[in-house]
């Protein structure tokens, strides 16, 4: 398994790879692997004949306030990680390297955006999308691959390649839980015991709606206040947004009579959490 952080070189591999009629997934992480991004990695690995994995946390996503500086990089067992998986090699991308001396272009996509975390964290997709657009094109995947936990995000990269006819087939793969429902994430590793307790209302509360849509209900305003009451019985957490949207345009929708997602964002002391659920549709 290859390592390395200079672009030219992972063009170098994956056009190799390509020659040799050899299919390529990759799969854009952060680092602080776990369970979920090894199912992407699996997943790549399956379906395509060599998988790149791409760690580094990107600044253009993070906003002055929230946590760029403490975010977990344990880079040496994310490798060893990635070795297990069977991945063809890393790409550890570097400031920069990937934004050197006058770096001036950024990548934006509309109305996706707009509404749950884009409202909540200004600026956040524009550096997701940016650093995803310039992955793409260093990499040069046949597929990429992501999580459904990221709802958002994945439906903003689908827009992003579709927009600007990227030849890449975007993957989204199902959330993966921890035994108690909680979703993998790499930021859960900031809960004291406590609150990693308390954070397993994201869930209860997604399947209090969830259940009320089983039971008939489709009245958007009553699986909202059906998530919300399953929060506000937790007294460690601090809802950010509770929304009923249409899963394809991430719109609000007054009623989910042809399906609909529904989404959290929830801080639990001082850690941000998100989840989701579909019902009545699935993941495109």
């Amino acid at each position: 398994m290859w390592i390395t952080s200079d672009p030219a070189r992972v063009r170098e591999w994956s056009r190799a790879y390509r020659a040799a009629h050899l299919r390529v997934g990759f799969v854009p992480t952060m680092g602080a692997l776990h369970e979920g991004h090894l199912s992407l990695i699996r997943a790549a690995r399956e379906e395509c004949d060599r998988a790149i994995v791409s760690i580094y946390v990107n600044p253009l996503q993070f906003g002055p306030t929230e946590d760029l500086s403490r975010y977990p990089r344990p880079f040496a067992r994310d490798v060893d990680l990635c070795r297990r998986e069977g991945a063809a090699g890393i790409f550890h991308g570097t400031d920069e390297g990937l934004y050197p001396p006058g770096f001036s272009t950024s990548v934006e996509v509309a109305k996706l955006t707009e509404g749950l975390c884009g409202a909540s964290r200004p600026g956040h997709f524009r550096g997701v999308t940016t650093i995803v657009a310039k992955l793409l094109a260093i990499v040069e995947p046949h597929a990429a691959y992501f999580g459904a936990k990221d709802f958002q995000q994945a439906a903003v990269i689908r827009r992003l390649t579709a927009d600007l006819d990227l030849p890449v087939r975007i993957r989204v793969l199902p959330t993966i839980r921890e035994p108690d429902g909680l979703a993998m994430s790499s930021r859960n590793a900031y809960l004291t015991p406590p609150e990693r307790e308390a954070a397993t209302c994201l869930i209860r509360a997604l399947r209090r709606a969830q259940e009320a849509y089983d039971r008939g209900e489709r009245r958007a305003s009553t699986l909202r206040a059906e998530m919300e009451a399953g929060l506000l019985a937790e007294p460690l957490a601090r809802p950010d947004y509770i929304e009923v949207v249409d899963p394809l345009t991430l719109e609000r929708i007054e009623r989910a009579d042809r399906g609909a997602l529904l989404a959290l964002a929830v801080w639990i002391g001082g850690t941000r959490l998100i989840d989701n659920a579909l019902v009545g549709a699935q993941l495109p």
